[in-house]
């Protein structure tokens, strides 16, 4: 299989299924911005400093290629069986962040990111997850989406990415710090 096909050569691509798009579509900027997450999380996986984070990331990654798949498909015209993303997906996120949040100190204001290297990655991984979800928001408003449950997942991840990003600092004893309003 060659990696070019020249077929996009024309501004247009393909979903699965056959149908073919601008490669401006709200949907092709949803999963390339979830392919752009999936390699930050990556880089979150080649830095991580525990074994039991690698293997979370690890997952993080095949689920974010899971609904890079399921974007990437037209739902009317696609005859292939497809993974899917379900509400345990959802609930590993959930029960990750109580654990983490259970040994943080409570937050008091806001906190600006950054203090470590490997913490300012996290909250980039944390943004750019911010924007896939937007997309996706916009994708279920137009009816361009089914099912809800990518979105769901995008918002828990965000979440978890922000309490992954305090935990690090301070397992790494890094300053979290405040953001003090200038008022």
């Amino acid at each position: 299989m060659k990696v070019y096909t020249k077929t996009g050569d024309k501004g247009l691509t393909g979903l699965i299924g056959g149908t073919r798009i601008p490669k401006h579509h709200i949907r092709i900027e949803a999963y390339g911005t979830v392919d752009e997450l999936n390699s930050y999380v990556g880089l979150l996986r080649d830095k991580a400093i525990e074994k039991e984070d690698i293997t979370l990331l690890l997952e993080i990654q095949d689920r974010l290629f899971t609904l890079g798949s399921l974007l990437a498909s037209d739902p009317e015209k696609n005859k292939m069986k497809l993974p899917e993303l379900v509400a345990d997906d959802i609930l590993l996120l959930e029960n990750k962040i109580d654990e983490m949040d259970a040994v943080l100190p409570a937050m008091k204001s806001f906190i600006l990111p950054g203090g470590n290297e490997y913490v300012s990655f996290i909250h980039i991984a944390r943004c750019v997850c911010r924007r896939a979800e937007r997309l996706v928001a916009a994708l279920l408003a137009e009816s361009l989406l089914t099912d809800a449950i990518g979105l769901q997942y995008l918002n828990r991840l965000s979440d978890y990415l922000f309490v992954y990003s305090r935990y690090i600092a301070q397992k790494l004893k890094a300053p979290e710090a405040p953001w003090v309003a200038r008022v």
